[in-house]
């Protein structure tokens, strides 16, 4: 018989896992990569993340580059010229996000097969239990 441990409960899982969820969520958006990864080389203008981005709405870039602003992650420079010319730009703390992004791409595309070879042998046998109840 094994013991429970009795200290995990909701609340405790909840008390740690909701901050780092939340930043996780943010920052691991479909969005939020990609203007991550599309403004790492320097400062980007709006205009130009709106073409290189394919199929993100004009409000979708908005509302997630305001979001990525407001957690320190993008700083948005408003130029004094007609029209006004809006630049954004990591902050430091987004290069080191950026650079972890790499690493994780990195590791995904070093274990891509074999995590399709993995997913093919569960299935395979899997089926074979389906079919044998």
């Amino acid at each position: 018989m094994s013991q429970r441990n009795t200290g995990v409960t909701p609340q405790v899982v909840n008390a740690h896992a909701c901050p780092v969820r939340e930043v996780l969520d943010r920052v691991s958006g479909k969005w939020s990569v990609q203007i991550l990864v599309a403004a790492a080389h320097g400062p980007i203008r709006f205009t130009e993340l709106e073409r290189g981005i394919e199929g993100i709405s004009r409000r979708m870039l908005t509302l997630t580059l305001r979001n990525l602003e407001r957690d320190g992650l993008v700083t948005r420079t408003v130029h004094p010229t007609v029209p006004p010319k809006v630049e954004y730009e990591l902050t430091p703390v987004a290069l080191e996000l950026h650079e972890t992004l790499l690493r994780l791409t990195g590791w995904a595309e070093r274990n891509r097969v074999f995590i399709a070879e993995s997913r093919a042998a569960y299935d395979s046998e899997h089926d074979r239990e389906l079919t044998d109840a």
